[in-house]
């Protein structure tokens, strides 16, 4: 697999990891995953997004924007917990 750069900066040792053989990972805190486990899952979809044109204040996208990648998500929950602890 290839490492490519992001804007965030990763705190993977990539060298040290891409050095690393299979047998050299601990893996011992994984839970096997047998067929009784995959009777019991449930896939779910997340919900589909609706593309809007909004207007905010440029003080408050910015300050969004700041807290980096994923800012629009970050907005979307702000007012889906607003919805909540308003809906009775």
């Amino acid at each position: 697999m290839k490492h490519t750069s992001t804007s965030k900066k990763s705190g993977t040792d990539w060298n040290r990891l891409h050095g690393m053989k299979d047998e050299d990972i601990d893996v011992s805190d994984i839970p096997v995953i047998d067929r009784s486990m995959l009777k019991k899952m449930v896939i779910r979809m997340p919900e589909k997004k609706s593309p809007v044109s909004i207007r905010l204040d440029p003080g408050v996208i910015e300050w969004f924007r700041r807290q980096g990648q994923g800012y629009q998500t970050r907005i979307n929950a702000v007012l889906r917990s607003y919805v909540e602890a308003h809906s009775h």
